[in-house]
């Protein structure tokens, strides 16, 4: 990942993503999950506090030994068991149908293969098992995505690889789920070029 990717990033992010605004998405993508949790881009851990009671174990996938350091007290201070599971979404290193629930929070956005990404959490989910996730991706309105193409090299560039324009609720349909709740809105308070929202929970067939 680089100095910058694995060191400096990881701090960025631990700031920029645990505002207060992030609070309530983390919370409404965290409710419903139960059982065994594989949780993707699990970073510093920030969803940490909105784990409901049901689930039993999370297995943390996070390539950033700075963020999963940065993590330490709070997974220390979990109520549920966390464990880092490994490095790469892209190739999860569970059983096929392993999981009860998997959870993505701002992460689809920068895997370099999301396609790939997806199929691996749908395999390693048990058929019914649920994905819960919030992501910003591809905006509603034609202007803003014209901003969102303009802006997204520099936005690679910037915060390793983050993507502005995936959309987001295609790319889960078409990995093989079916969206069963989805709300896409923008973020308050955020431009709406990085603001644009997609929360809700799929299900593998």
């Amino acid at each position: 990942m680089g100095f910058y990717g694995d060191t400096i990033l990881p701090r960025i992010i631990n700031v920029a993503c645990g505002t207060a605004l992030t609070k309530p998405q983390r919370e409404q993508a965290c409710a419903g999950l139960t059982g065994e949790v594989v949780e993707i881009g699990f970073g510093s851990g920030l969803n940490i506090p909105f784990y409901p009671p049901s689930v039993s174990r999370v297995m943390a996938i996070e390539p950033a030994d700075t963020a999963w350091h940065i993590a330490r007290k709070r997974v220390e201070q979990s109520s549920v068991p966390v464990e880092r599971h490994g490095l790469d979404g892209q190739s999860l290193p569970l059983d096929d149908a392993s999981c009860d629930s998997a959870l993505s929070t701002w992460t689809l956005c920068t895997i370099p293969d999301v396609t790939a990404a997806l199929h691996e959490v749908r395999r390693v989910l048990k058929p019914g098992g649920t994905f819960h996730f919030v992501e910003h991706g591809l905006a509603p309105d034609a202007k803003v995505q014209a901003w969102q193409h303009r802006l997204n090299p520099l936005q690679q560039k910037l915060f390793g690889g983050c993507n502005l324009d995936r959309p987001i609720a295609q790319l889960i349909e078409d990995a093989g789920f079916t969206i069963s709740t989805i709300d896409e809105f923008y973020e308050k308070g955020s431009p709406k070029f990085l603001g644009a929202l997609s929360l809700g929970v799929a299900t593998r067939a």
